[in-house]
């Protein structure tokens, strides 16, 4: 039986990140891959840094809700071309859900779907907590909330951005939420945190597969751009998009073409919170365009793409 963990978190809390340190592990050499995300245009696999054959994208829509079909298809994909000889074995599959994904029904494809049970099992939900942004995520979001609640492995990230008082306090707060569930911090060994439980918990077995309705508030906008950029332009568009945003902005993140570089950048964002661009070995396929996503409350889309528009002409010149 194939194990199959399931990666969740909030938007920006740092699941790709994870996943990114996980296949560079080399006990998890052996390890597939399935991306989901939230937004037009696909990025997320593209910044798993080992993306192969054995990493697919699932779906332009939340696996949670219309694309749970696009699960089976995918892990099935994956199975066949193992089968046919294209893709080693791997003996481990990760599932990144989007940001905005309730794990429940997600566990539910896993669980009820007739030929899955024959041949995969739930190792486990790993949830991503943002230490800087969790307390609001949880105090707003009740996809945060469901993600917390279904875990039995969390794991905190971006500790060294927020106080010590802060910290103590969220970590009370995920152990008030649940209990049982492991906290890990810092540096996260690969097949420890992977490593399956002696059994699955009893809230797994009870998922339902009801419909729930996202914040009605929260659309994503996609931005691209075939022209190579420049970066200080770059940076001061996001700066500026971020001040005008503000608490509203809970997820950016792109892939930058740059004029001059051979290899893309990547940008992380998170409400105000911009991460260093940091350059992956190389592009993943033959289309280096830059393709950006931002996630948020009621996004001024029409004024984000007049101004993405503008920064991209003056690179022009």
């Amino acid at each position: 039986m194939l194990p199959v963990t399931v990666i969740t978190g909030f938007l920006g809390s740092g699941k790709t990140t994870l996943i990114n340190h996980l296949v560079r592990d080399p006990t998890m050499a052996n390890t597939a891959v399935l991306v989901n995300e939230f937004g037009e245009i696909g990025l997320d696999h593209l910044l798993v840094e080992h993306v192969d054959a054995a990493t697919m994208l699932v779906g332009a829509g939340c696996l949670c809700c219309e694309v749970r079909g696009e699960l089976v298809v995918g892990i099935k994909a994956l199975q066949e071309r193992v089968l046919a000889g294209e893709l080693p074995p791997f003996d481990h599959l990760l599932i990144e859900t989007t940001g905005l994904a309730d794990p429940a029904p997600v566990l539910h494809t896993l669980l009820s779907d007739d030929s899955l049970k024959q041949s995969c099992r739930v190792a486990g939900v790993v949830t991503v907590v943002d230490a800087l942004h969790g307390h609001e995520h949880l105090s707003h979001h009740n996809e945060a909330l469901h993600q917390i609640t279904a875990a039995d492995r969390l794991v905190l990230t971006k500790t060294d951005l927020a106080s010590s008082q802060d910290l103590q306090t969220l970590r009370q707060r995920l152990a008030d939420l649940n209990p049982g569930a492991r906290l890990l911090a810092g540096t996260i060994d690969g097949a420890d945190l992977l490593a399956a439980g002696n059994a699955l918990p009893d809230r797994w077995m009870h998922a339902t597969p009801d419909v729930h309705g996202h914040d009605p508030t929260i659309g994503s906008v996609s931005l691209e751009s075939p022209v190579p950029l420049q970066p200080h332009r770059v940076i001061a568009w996001i700066e500026q998009v971020m001040a005008q945003c503000g608490d509203r902005l809970l997820r950016f993140k792109g892939i930058l073409n740059f004029a001059g570089a051979d290899t893309p950048a990547v940008v992380h964002g998170v409400q105000h919170v911009f991460h260093p661009l940091e350059h992956l070995a190389g592009w993943t396929d033959n289309n280096r365009t830059t393709r950006l996503v931002l996630i948020g409350h009621d996004l001024p889309e029409p004024i984000l793409r007049e101004s993405f528009k503008a920064m991209v002409e003056r690179c022009r010149h």
